[in-house]
């Protein structure tokens, strides 16, 4: 079976068209847009996986309280479930 691998000749051709289609100044600044984006993208990402941990400790601790935990506990619970949102 055939993979799709690109080789430094192939990349060369690559960048070079681009250079071609974009101009050497205006490739910086796609470049630069590009990077600009991937790093949104992963701080999203994370900030994304950070909330979801957050939740999942605040249900583990939930589901390990004592069943005869005082009502002011579970309240601090549901005001910190509703900070959380």
């Amino acid at each position: 079976m055939y993979q799709m691998a690109l080789g430094y000749q192939e990349l060369l051709i690559i960048l070079f068209i681009l250079l071609l289609l974009f101009g050497s100044t205006r490739l910086p600044q796609l470049a630069r847009g590009l990077g600009k984006s991937i790093r949104e993208f992963k701080r999203g990402v994370a900030e994304g996986e950070s909330a979801s941990d957050e939740q999942a400790e605040l249900s583990r601790r939930e589901a390990l309280r004592a069943p005869e935990g005082s009502r002011l506990e579970d309240e601090r619970a549901a005001s910190r479930a509703e900070k959380l949102r």
